[in-house]
């Protein structure tokens, strides 16, 4: 399930992560004073240490770490694991065990507001570390205390949850808790995890994808229509991507071959969004397709990569093809002047944004090099 061109990509992005991105984000990355991971790194390999701290930081920190530890990384990938959740717990808590989202470069919260986003990451980050880290059965408790909490205030009558106290129903929440649901199922088989994300799923399927189109669509009102406005026109062509990879996966535990049929309509509603000069998907566009955002992220290059990959049968020449020209396009972003840092923003004229590494990329760009090892290594 691989090519050639596949195989060298794979071969240098894994290098290019256990040599020099992992010892970097831990060695710099990290505050080993104060605790907790810096937001960003400047281009010169120099933290930003005054920036302040949100809580899907930390959280993507300390699973990319438990990752690497899986990957066979060698280096203190305990200590890394552990290095972003317990700041996460120790200062982004709230007393009904919900995380808030931002605090201070010294640990004061900020925004005490707590986002279906930041609970998702920090669900995908516990399950991480629980995996690899079995005897942390306080992070299971966590865990399971924040879903039911999530589950009594959250909840929503026509299914899903709302993103904040305010109320604001978007899809991209939903995908990230499906994602981290997922990992839970790992770890505990067979659990109220699974039944939690067959109706995501569902959702997914029956409200947040386009009934006539098949593209997804970000915002909501309450009823799950769309939402009023030109947020209700958005689609971000990285989230076409993100979500055939997690329809895809949930497709074949479920034997569902439709949800692979949906990703697959997904993916090339993705590929709508690719600018021809740069071979990069934008940021976003309008449900007419016509671009809105063209700066194009990193992360949605590595969606791309994914998805391609998950989708790409055995002889499937184009879907392979794919996944080479995503992952020659993301190899660009990783060229800087200290290795192991990374671009964030590919702009239109086809220079890359002079601008601090960020750390919430890592965790897109850690999945991305696994899903390119475990293609190549397939049979």
């Amino acid at each position: 399930m691989s090519t050639p061109k596949l195989r060298d990509y794979a071969r240098q992005f894994d290098r290019w992560l256990m040599e020099r991105a992992l010892p970097l984000w831990w060695e710099r990355g990290a505050d080993h004073s104060a605790g907790g991971f810096h937001e960003l790194m400047a281009l010169d390999g120099k933290p930003v240490t005054d920036a302040k701290r949100r809580a899907r930081v930390q959280s993507r920190q300390s699973y990319t770490y438990a990752i690497a530890h899986q990957m066979g990384w060698n280096g203190d990938w305990r200590s890394a694991a552990q290095h972003g959740i317990d700041y996460l717990i120790h200062h982004f808590r709230m007393d009904d065990g919900q995380f808030c989202t931002l605090v201070s470069s010294r640990g004061e919260k900020l925004d005490p507001s707590c986002l279906l986003y930041d609970q998702a990451f920090a669900l995908l980050a516990m399950a991480a570390v629980v995996k690899v880290l079995p005897e942390r059965s306080d992070l299971r408790a966590a865990a399971h205390a924040l879903f039911e909490r999530l589950q009594a205030v959250r909840a929503h009558r026509q299914g899903g949850f709302a993103e904040s106290a305010k109320c604001a129903f978007l899809s991209n929440p939903h995908m990230h808790l499906l994602e981290a649901l997922l990992a839970w199922r790992d770890v505990e088989p067979g659990t109220v995890w699974d039944t939690c994300a067959d109706r995501i799923v569902e959702l997914c399927r029956s409200k947040f994808i386009d009934s006539r189109e098949g593209f997804l669509r970000e915002y909501f009102e309450e009823d799950w229509a769309p939402a009023a406005g030109e947020p209700g026109h958005v689609v971000e062509p990285g989230h076409q991507f993100e979500w055939a990879w997690l329809l895809a996966r949930w497709g074949k535990l479920r034997n569902d071959p439709e949800a692979v049929q949906t990703a697959r309509r997904l993916f090339a509603h993705g590929l709508r969004g690719v600018d021809a000069k740069r071979d990069a998907a934008v940021h976003a566009m309008r449900d007419d397709f016509t671009v809105t955002q063209p700066t194009a992220r990193l992360w949605a290059q590595t969606e791309r990569v994914k998805a391609a990959l998950i989708l790409a049968g055995p002889r499937e020449a184009a879907m392979l093809a794919e996944a080479e020209k995503g992952a020659a396009c993301l190899w660009r972003y990783l060229q800087t002047g200290v290795p192991g840092l990374w671009r964030d923003r590919f702009e239109p004229d086809g220079s890359f944004a002079e601008e601090p590494a960020p750390a919430s990329s890592f965790y897109h760009i850690i999945l991305c090099v696994v899903s390119l090892n475990e293609a190549t290594k397939a049979p």
